[in-house]
């Protein structure tokens, strides 16, 4: 069962397309990462905030992923760190135009 990861935490920039120029090698490396069917990164430059939702295979990977990705943001210097799993409706998503193709 697909599994969504959601994460969000204090930053205080690059944004925008400085934030893409200065992530691209981490994007890069997150797209290797076993189980992850795609990721959308999310930043708030009011509130000081980014993070990403991803897509997980199932809930193994999701979980092995949370791990490793917060002791990363740990070391640079992310104070905390919030996140929630939550396993993904593929029916009801995909009448909603959930980009799910080919997932139960």
């Amino acid at each position: 069962m697909p599994i969504l990861l959601q994460v969000d935490f204090p930053y205080q920039g690059p944004w925008g397309e400085d934030m893409a120029q200065a992530m691209q090698g981490l994007a890069q490396s997150i797209a290797q990462e076993p189980g992850l069917l795609w990721k959308i990164w999310t930043e708030n430059r009011d509130t000081g905030e980014a993070g990403g939702i991803y897509l997980f295979a199932d809930r193994a990977d999701a979980e092995r992923y949370l791990e490793m990705h917060c002791a990363r943001l740990l070391g640079f210097g992310v104070p905390e760190v919030h996140a929630k799993l939550f396993e993904v409706n593929a029916p009801l998503s995909a009448i909603d135009r959930a980009p799910l193709a080919g997932l139960k």
